[in-house]
């Protein structure tokens, strides 16, 4: 194992970070360099969203774009397989100038962007629709099922929603979940 291994970023076409790092994973291990790059990282979290009353869970990048990467670039050929894999722009923050020297993270921001995975998967999930004051909704859980209404305040940190439904001709104030609603077309 090197005692040279620090952290990169690898600049990539968004949308594609898997693909790359499987590339990338399997051409490191062709090439027997696994001394060299112990480690690609996809920074992720579990986030889920209410979808015609269902809650759909699923993965979004920390960081679109982008790749981590335990590296020790010392050897001289581990840079040019990383660069040569379809989909990768290069590295974040290497020299323009003649050496093209990639710079490594400092340990600071890597202990931050491992702290928010490590964070994300101990939290669970979390919800990525937004509601906004005025917005109209669907009620898809509860008493109230079926009717529609207007949210008057939003408590992101509880994930509720004050809305108003109308009942009977009457607004009647009613406090629901984020999951309890759903976005009216």
């Amino acid at each position: 194992m090197s005692t040279l291994l620090k952290w990169y970023v690898i600049r990539a076409v968004a949308g594609q970070e898997k693909k790359i790092k499987n590339y990338l994973e399997n051409e490191i291990s062709k090439r027997k360099l696994q001394d060299y790059v112990p480690q690609i990282l996809i920074p992720t979290e579990k986030v889920y969203e209410i979808r015609n009353g269902k809650k759909k869970a699923k993965e979004r990048n920390f960081f679109p774009g982008y790749v981590l990467i335990n590296a020790d670039l010392s050897q001289s050929e581990v840079i040019p397989v990383i660069t040569s894999i379809p989909g990768v722009l290069g590295f974040l923050g290497s020299n323009q100038g003649i050496s093209k020297v990639p710079i490594p993270l400092r340990q600071a921001e890597v202990n931050r962007i491992l702290g928010n995975v490590d964070e994300a998967n101990e939290e669970g999930e979390k919800l990525v629709t937004t509601y906004v004051v005025g917005e109209t909704v669907k009620v898809m859980d509860g008493p109230f099922n079926g009717f529609t209404g207007t949210v008057e305040e939003v408590f992101e940190d509880r994930k509720k929603l004050n809305v108003t439904v109308k009942i009977f001709g009457r607004n009647q104030p009613v406090e629901l979940n984020y999951v309890q609603v759903e976005k009216h077309e």
